[in-house]
């Protein structure tokens, strides 16, 4: 039942985002509405799996890979439907529901083992900072989306190209703000994750070197962006390529190390 709820949620992401493309292939008014449910959809069904999940497996249900990558794909399409719903926009589904099918794709084949359960205060503490660290990672993803969005029209107005993909697209106010509030919300979310995870190495001695350099790398960045843009220091156009550009040098990052991780079971 987990795999099954697994694909209808990947299902319903891909439909999304080929609900929100409509507007790019004919001249059509964004379905906002179908849309967003065909997120909701695609929510609930993977909320079910993740539920259905810790059930069996208890508070360490998200150590394993796996599993992580399904939370990881869960947070991001959760934040996508909240960001859209209050903008009442569709462009973010572009970018945004083909990311949490992807992670939700790679968690399935990866596998849906978990790693043992610490259990008692330990198992919360660890579901606490990765439940943390996801949904600042989710934010952080949702500004790199924007800021990627941003980048595209900017270009298309600068060159006075007002195609299909311009006409389409939020104003570039809209883009900037959602980047903005994203990247403010990820950085505080992603610190207090990012502190918990220090706290219970050092209360655990479960240091994983591999794990401090992403979490360091993945918290530098949205820092960088978020500290950038309090202090007033980043315009609209260079805090979209600053957060696109970071966000994707931690997911390749990533990728490096899962390459090289000795431990494949766990998400790093």
């Amino acid at each position: 039942m987990i795999h099954v709820a697994h694909f209808i949620a990947i299902s319903c992401y891909a439909a999304a985002a080929a609900l929100a493309a409509a507007p790019l292939a004919r001249p059509v008014r964004p379905p906002v509405n179908a849309v967003l449910a065909a997120l909701a959809a695609g929510i609930a069904a993977h909320g079910a799996a993740i539920l259905m999940l810790a059930r069996q497996a208890g508070p360490g249900a998200l150590s394993g890979l796996g599993p992580s990558l399904s939370f990881a794909a869960f947070t991001v399409a959760l934040a996508l439907l909240i960001v859209e719903g209050l903008a009442r926009e569709v462009s973010l589904t572009l970018i945004a529901a083909p990311l949490a099918a992807i992670a939700a794709t790679a968690g399935n084949i990866a596998g849906m083992q978990t790693m043992s359960d610490p259990g008692g205060a330990r198992a919360v503490w660890l579901a606490l900072h990765i439940v943390l660290a996801f949904a600042g990672l989710a934010a952080y993803a949702t500004a790199a989306a924007a800021g990627t969005m941003y980048l595209v029209a900017h270009r298309d107005l600068k060159s006075r190209r007002f195609g299909a993909v311009f006409r389409s697209f939020p104003p570039l106010s809209t883009l900037d703000r959602v980047n903005h509030v994203a990247a403010m919300g990820g950085f505080l979310v992603l610190t207090l994750g990012i502190g918990l995870a220090a706290a219970y190495s050092i209360a655990y001695r479960s240091i994983v070197v591999t794990q401090v350099v992403w979490g360091v790398a993945a918290w530098l960045g949205i820092a960088v962006l978020a500290l950038g843009r309090l202090a007033g220091k980043l315009s609209p156009r260079r805090a979209a390529a600053v957060s696109s550009l970071t966000f994707a040098s931690v997911v390749l990052l990533y990728v490096i190390f899962r390459l090289g991780a000795e431990n494949r079971g766990q998400f790093l």
